[in-house]
C-alpha cells in the first residue's frame, strides 16, 4: 500500500510517500525557520499562510521523488491535531480534496502518534511493547506503547515542554531561533557541571516533568551575572542542557522500570539533541534498557511519520486510544 502523508501542524510543510508503513520512497520538508526567526518563535498566522503557498509544491515534489503519480496513491494520511488550528486546516483540506479527486480514502492522524511511530522507518525498529518518550517544542510525554494504536500515558510535563524550555533559554541568551539547535552546538565546548541548575520534580516519585523552574533559574543567573559570552556562554548552555537531559532520562528510566518495559524509543524534535541521545544510551545500558532513536531527520516534523501512522490507523480500522487527541476515522468521498 502506498500512503501519501501530509504534515502541516506547525512550521514545517511536509509530504512523503511511504510503502506499507515501513519504507519511505520520498520525504520532502519545507521549513519556515527563516520566516519566523526574526520574531524569535512561530507566528501562527504567518505559518498558516506559508503552508497555503508551499503545500502543493511539496506534495508534487514528494510524488516526483517517489516516482509515482497521484493515481498510484492508495491512502492519504494528514495530521488532524494537535497543532496550530489554521495550519492544520491547510493540510486537512488538501488531504480531503486529493482523496475526493482520486476516490481514495483519507485518515486523520494524531501528530503525537506520528512521532511515536517514526521509528518504524528504521531497519532496527523495535516492536511493541516499548516506552515512547515524546520530546518536542510543544510536548514532553511518556507513553507505554502496548501495541500500535494502544497507548498509556505514564507521565507528562506540568508546564513548559522540553523544547519550549530550550527555546526560551536561548532567547534569554540572545541566541537565534530555533534555540535548541544553538544550545546543543554551543554546549559541545562547555562544561555541563559549571552551573548546577535545578532538576524539576527530581525528588518526587512521579514520571511527570517540570521545566519552568529551570527557565526561571537561568533568567535569575543572567540577571545577576549579565548575558554571558565566549566560554561562559558555552558553560551555561552545557549546564542548562545537562539539566534537561538529566531529568528526561531519569524520568524515562523510572517509567520503564515501573511499567516493566525493556525498550525505550526517543521521538520528537528534541530527540535529535546529542546530549539527550548519549545520556539515554548510557543510562539505558546501566539499567538494561534498549534505547532506540530514529535518524535525526525523522525526529523533527515530517510527512513520513504521518504516513506510517496513517497506514497503521487504516489497517486497524480505528483511531488510536490513549492519546490526548484521537485521529479521525477513515473517510471516503
Amino acid at each position: 500500500m502506498l500512503v501519501l502523508g501530509i504534515e502541516t501542524s506547525c512550521d514545517e510543510t511536509a509530504a512523503a510517500v511511504v510503502r506499507d508503513g515501513r519504507e519511505a520512497l520520498s520525504d520532502v520538508v519545507s521549513t519556515q525557520i527563516e520566516l519566523h526567526r526574526r520574531w524569535g518563535g512561530v507566528v501562527p498566522e504567518l505559518a498558516s499562510r506559508n503552508h497555503v503557498l508551499q503545500v502543493m509544491p511539496v506534495v508534487d515534489e514528494a510524488l516526483e521523488r517517489a516516482r509515482v503519480s497521484l493515481e498510484d496513491v492508495d491512502l492519504f494520511a494528514v495530521t488532524s491535531g494537535p497543532g496550530l488550528v489554521g495550519a492544520l486546516l491547510v493540510g486537512l483540506q488538501v488531504g480531503k480534496s486529493l482523496a475526493f479527486a482520486t476516490g481514495r480514502p483519507v485518515v486523520g492522524v494524531n501528530h503525537l502518534e506520528g512521532h511515536l511511530l517514526a521509528i518504524r522507518l528504521d531497519e532496527r525498529a523495535p516492536e511493541p511493547p516499548f516506552l515512547g518518550m515524546i520530546v518536542s517544542g510543544g510536548h514532553t510525554s511518556l507513553y507505554a506503547v502496548d501495541d500500535y494504536g494502544t497507548y498509556r500515558l505514564l507521565g507528562a510535563t506540568l508546564d513548559d515542554a522540553a523544547g519550549e524550555a530550550f527555546d526560551k533559554i536561548a532567547k534569554l541568551l540572545g541566541l537565534p531561533y530555533p534555540g535548541g539547535v544553538e544550545i546543543d552546538r554551543l554546549a559541545r565546548g562547555g562544561d555541563p557541571a559549571a552551573i548546577r541548575f535545578p532538576r524539576g520534580l527530581a525528588r518526587r516519585a512521579t514520571c511527570d516533568f517540570s521545566f519552568s523552574g529551570l527557565k526561571t533559574s537561568v533568567l535569575n543567573h543572567v540577571q545577576r551575572h549579565g548575558r554571558p559570552e565566549g566560554q561562559a556562554l558555552a558553560d551555561l548552555c552545557a549546564s542548562a542542557q545537562e539539566a534537561i537531559a538529566d531529568v528526561l532520562t531519569a524520568k524515562a528510566m523510572r517509567a520503564a522500570r515501573e511499567a516493566g518495559l525493556s525498550r525505550l524509543v526517543l521521538c520528537g524534535g528534541v530527540a535529535a539533541n546529542s546530549r539527550l541521545r548519549d545520556l539515554a544510551i548510557e543510562r539505558g545500558g546501566e539499567a538494561g534498557i534498549e534505547v532506540h532513536a530514529p535518524p535525526k531527520r525523522l525526529c523533527t516534523d515530517n510527512g513520513a511519520m504521518i504516513a506510517v501512522a496513517g497506514y497503521e490507523t487504516f489497517r486497524r480500522g480505528r483511531g488510536p486510544t490513549g492519546l490526548a487527541l484521537n485521529a479521525d476515522p477513515a473517510w471516503r468521498p
